[in-house]
């Protein structure tokens, strides 16, 4: 059986990286995310060329829950079935709460949040009705624990993580897994845009930024990479990891081990 995974802001970093890992093990996949139309579709069109499955784009907007209705349900429509949600699309900003902008605040609040609310709650009724289904959460290690100035996505990502545990119980009996994978620092281009605000808001430059306050919370001093994300939500959206759900899993070189 051909298994369906939608995966929301892939066209970029984290999940892109999904993308393909689900990609080589010829799922059906649904792309999400923003960017240049073109380079969106020369990016599809490479991925559906090596995978056994078929790669498809939806272009919803994650602020916008109509829209996230009509990708579950043209994702259904197209392949019969979402097997695999995969929540990932976030958007970051960095400053002292005191100056945080309100439109950023909603903006990642809806994208990082509410989102995945949205999604599951379109998803989950087909997955429990065919007693299979899986859904990953993209958190972070910013889910389990804090760092200065980043107030909406701390706030955001604790959510996701307490979301999972939520739906993990609501869900368990009906043979869908809920799960939140938690990476550490990745140098995807949500992270490289944030690397200027930070500089600018610790008083360091741009290198300081990322040897003394990213890599210093990763006792490996390595970035954690989108290949190794995607070989671990492979697992998860696998019959292996049927007894994993509720869980919250930290890729993170050792971060929320201190």
């Amino acid at each position: 059986m051909t298994r369906t995974a939608i995966i929301t802001g892939s066209t970029s970093g984290i999940g892109l990286g999904i993308v393909e890992a689900f990609a080589a093990r010829g799922m059906n996949i649904m792309l999400n995310g923003f960017g240049d139309a073109d380079e969106i579709e020369a990016t599809r069109a490479a991925l559906d060329a090596v995978s056994d499955g078929t790669v498809a784009y939806h272009g919803a907007d994650m602020t916008k829950p109509e829209e996230i209705e009509d990708l579950i349900r043209t994702t259904e429509t197209m392949f019969g079935a979402v097997d695999v949600l995969v929540n990932n699309a976030g958007i970051q900003h960095v400053s002292p709460v005191e100056d945080f902008p309100l439109a950023k605040w909603d903006a990642i609040i809806a994208i990082n949040m509410s989102s995945a609310f949205h999604t599951i709650r379109a998803a989950l009724p087909g997955m429990k009705a065919r007693k299979w289904g899986r859904i990953i959460n993209v958190a972070s290690a910013h889910g389990l624990v804090a760092s200065p100035f980043k107030s909406a996505y701390v706030t955001a990502k604790h959510g996701i993580v307490g979301l999972t545990k939520t739906v993990a119980l609501e869900a368990a009996a009906d043979g869908v897994t809920v799960n939140a994978v938690c990476p550490g620092y990745v140098l995807t281009p949500l992270v490289e845009g944030q690397i200027p605000d930070t500089a600018k808001a610790r008083g360091l430059t741009e290198e300081e930024v990322k040897r003394d306050v990213l890599l210093a919370a990763q006792p490996t001093k390595e970035f954690v990479t989108v290949e190794q994300l995607g070989a671990l939500c492979t697992f998860l959206a696998s019959d292996g990891a049927a007894s994993m759900t509720g869980t919250a899993l930290p890729v993170d070189g050792g971060w929320v081990a201190h």
